[in-house]
């Protein structure tokens, strides 16, 4: 199993001598060649279930206001423009997209930010976790010098998280979480339809100002003309500056799963060490196979075989 060897160094040890190590100091191993019979890990697969939330108070601050822009493009889609409005089948059928859109923008916002995104144990990487998962004779396996886990193929650790992050591909604020191989998903979702109510408060906002600008504008508004005209200005404002956000960072995403290789792999141009996946293939490890559950953030990626779920904290 090879890995990122800029915060692993590799060295071979026995396990006989793991225990001398670990007293001396568990972050300095950083590979350990195990001769053990393979031990099933159920047992070992339960006890790691656990969630983890992260105290960044700028991650907080970020995902709070993305909630309050959120609600903000509502009070003015539905208060200033669509409620108001005369034309009750485009104020209908406006509503409908709109608050399908930003329902499932604000539920693949929780689902990115409260997921695992795929974090290593912490320190797990000691004599008794070992022996119970079961490596062949002369593996080699890493612990990263930081957290003092056992760090899988394509891991890198989150100095935010302070976690070894499989398949990490950046650390997020405005979901205030890592994305990783769980929450890829959410992530892509979420920059989706962030992008989608973006761009729709951008028509709604032009063709409301052209709609007041042409009849009364006491027609148009239960506001005032000059706090109208504020409220929609701030909107297309942050229409336009979330729209331009949100598609650069879905591109990017769609890019690296398209690719086979993950934002922090293309940023440090990591030699590729592992077997890459065809393009279909690897859009399918992260959505699943082509359906509609594609698009909804309540349908999880999918799951992993046991071989790979027992360096996880699920």
């Amino acid at each position: 199993m090879l890995v990122d060897l800029s915060s692993a160094e590799r060295i071979s040890i026995n396990l006989d001598l793991f225990e001398e190590f670990e007293r001396n100091d568990c972050c300095d191993v950083a590979a350990i060649v195990v001769g053990l019979t393979a031990i099933s890990t159920d047992v070992f697969f339960a006890h790691l279930q656990i969630h983890n939330v992260y105290n960044d108070i700028c991650g907080v601050i970020c995902a709070i206001l993305t909630w309050l822009l959120i609600l903000y493009a509502e009070f003015v889609v539905m208060v200033v423009m669509l409620l108001p409005c005369p034309y009750p089948v485009y104020s209908a059928v406006n509503m409908i997209i709109f608050q399908t859109f930003a329902f499932l923008a604000f539920a693949s916002h929780l689902r990115a930010m409260f997921t695992d995104p795929g974090a290593v144990p912490k320190g797990n990487a000691t004599k008794e976790m070992i022996q119970q998962m079961g490596f062949r004779e002369g593996q080699v396996i890493f612990k990263c010098p930081k957290c003092c886990s056992i760090k899988p193929e394509r891991a890198h650790h989150c100095s935010v998280c302070q976690r070894c992050i499989r398949k990490m591909d950046h650390h997020c604020p405005w979901v205030n979480n890592c994305v990783g191989e769980n929450n890829q998903k959410y992530f892509v979702l979420f920059t989706f339809y962030i992008a989608m109510i973006s761009i729709h408060s951008l028509i709604l906002s032009v063709n409301q100002l052209i709609m007041c600008t042409n009849h009364e504008w006491k027609d148009c508004s239960a506001y005032s003309p000059p706090a109208t005209v504020v409220l929609l200005l701030f909107l297309v404002f942050e229409g336009l500056l979330f729209a331009t956000f949100t598609m650069v960072m879905l591109g990017t995403q769609l890019q690296a799963i398209w690719n086979d290789e993950t934002g922090i792999e293309q940023l440090k141009k990591e030699e590729a060490r592992w077997v890459k996946k065809s393009r279909w293939k690897s859009i399918q490890a992260v959505f699943g196979r082509f359906s509609l559950a594609w698009f909804s953030p309540f349908t999880r990626p999918p799951p992993k075989t046991k071989l790979e779920s027992y360096l996880y904290s699920v």
